[in-house]
């Protein structure tokens, strides 16, 4: 194979720009080694016939592609003497080749300093960022306030309400970042001009008030009892003293608390009266005797204490005893069978859940409210905003019947009769009472009912 063989098969090679192998590119891999050991310009050199090849670091890619470079400057103007003379590249360097067009060559590891420093200025503003979090732009706007208004930082830390509770520390170093940390004052400022106009004026309420103004305020007599218009004066001659945010109101409170602690200008603070009688809470303290308190016992007290406990149990154990006799008007129904009736029950109203005993001669059924007390509130056996608050009334009879009497919007169905508002029906044993889908079965006490009407039977002749 002549030299212009061998240099057509080069630039066929690099103008296909393929990285896979097939069988006739090892095939002209093979003459390729061939012609180049006979030609005798490149030694033998082993190379791997595998796809899949150790990939590059980025020291090697940046090298690579600067020999890359190179090798095309020096093709271009014809001064490579090594593609001339037949030496055969790489397959590997036939990859570098066909993949430069598309892939970006990475950049070279030289400005790695710079890049350093880019990173690390841009760290920066997330510190002050961070430092912003817990400093509000609230809390800056009545830092900047309460300064200006007192001229000195421990009046502010221990007059303002902040959003957190600042040190004194924490707010020297704050308004001393204000003053003189520009990237601090930039943020903050920006910030505080994103505030609402409302939240600017609740805080411009809050500003402390400064000594002309208190001078002002005092002057002001205890006895005088001032209005309204009295402050809106001061402020109308003293502009300049008082703060931009001040109302006749606002001077008006802070004028009773100055009252209230004695610091206007006509009242004097009464001294303290000189002797032993004066006594505070501290000197009292260390009067006490712990050993004392320790160890003395009031036995009355004692004594009283285990008379009251015996009588609240002796109560307890009657209450007990009588429980069978001051049964609610209400009992929950369970699967045991429990006798309906005793000696103080005259009829029950038995429903579904509940059933309601009735041991008066007069009850009242209806929904039970705020306002509104009744002895059988039928919401307890089931939904009830149909019914009236006063329904009806079930009353019995000296002769031993019992009626009852409807008194609400709705009718009440006796036995499937309705009984209209203002009407009345008599009840019989075992009835069913129907109120607004609720259903009830009427049961009377024969027992006691026959012995109620043979008293009324012995009265009536007499």
């Amino acid at each position: 194979m002549d030299k212009d063989s061998q240099g057509l098969l080069d630039s066929s090679l690099m103008a296909s720009g393929t990285a896979s192998r097939s069988e006739d590119e090892e095939s002209l891999a093979g003459q390729k080694r061939a012609s180049s050991q006979a030609l005798g310009t490149i030694p033998k050199r082993r190379s791997s016939s595998r796809f899949i090849k150790r990939k590059k670091f980025d020291d090697e890619l940046v090298e690579s592609s600067l020999a890359k470079s190179s090798t095309r400057a020096k093709g271009a103007s014809g001064v490579e003497p090594g593609r001339c003379s037949g030496s055969e590249p790489s397959s590997s360097e036939k990859k570098k080749v066909s993949k430069a067009p598309s892939t970006p060559v990475p950049p070279s590891p030289a400005p790695a300093p710079g890049l350093t420093k880019r990173v690390k200025k841009s760290k920066q503003p997330l510190q002050v960022t961070k430092d912003l979090g817990r400093w509000k732009p609230a809390d800056d706007l009545l830092l900047i306030n309460a300064v200006l208004q007192t001229n000195d930082l421990t009046a502010v830390h221990l007059g303002v309400k902040f959003s957190c509770r600042f040190t004194l520390r924490e707010v020297q170093e704050r308004w001393y970042a204000l003053l003189y940390d520009p990237v601090i004052s930039k943020l903050a400022c920006q910030a505080m001009r994103q505030l609402h106009p409302e939240a600017i004026a609740a805080i411009q309420s809050k500003a402390l008030f400064s000594k002309a103004e208190e001078q002002l305020l005092s002057k002001v007599g205890s006895t005088s009892q001032p209005t309204l218009e009295t402050f809106q004066d001061l402020l109308h001659r003293h502009p300049a003293a008082f703060y931009l945010a001040r109302t006749a109101k606002a001077l008006q409170a802070h004028w009773q608390l100055m009252k209230q602690y004695y610091l206007l200008e006509d009242q004097t603070v009464q001294p303290l009266p000189k002797g032993d009688q004066v006594l505070n809470f501290s000197d009292a303290e260390d009067l006490i005797d712990d050993s004392k308190l320790k160890d003395m016992r009031d036995e009355v007290l004692e004594h009283e204490l285990t008379v009251a406990d015996r009588r609240q149990k002796r109560e307890i154990r009657q209450l007990e005893q009588e429980l069978h006799k001051w049964q609610v008007l209400v009992d929950s129904i369970t699967g045991m069978s429990s006798p309906d009736f005793d000696n103080q029950t005259l009829a029950v109203l038995r429903g579904r859940m509940v059933r309601y005993l009735m041991r008066s001669r007069e009850i009242t059924l209806g929904r039970a409210t705020k306002d509104n007390q009744i002895d059988v509130d039928l919401s307890l056996e089931g939904p009830a905003w149909k019914i009236s608050r006063k329904q009806g009334v079930i009353k019995l009879k000296n002769n031993g019947d019992f009626f009852i009497a409807n008194e609400g919007r709705r009718p009440i169905y006796i036995d499937g009769r309705p009984v209209l508002c203002g009407s009345k029906w008599r009840l019989s044993n075992n009835s069913v009472v129907e109120i607004a889908s609720l259903r009830f079965v009427f049961l009377i006490n024969q027992d006691l009912i026959a012995l109620i009407r043979a008293e009324a039977a012995k009265l009536a002749p007499q």
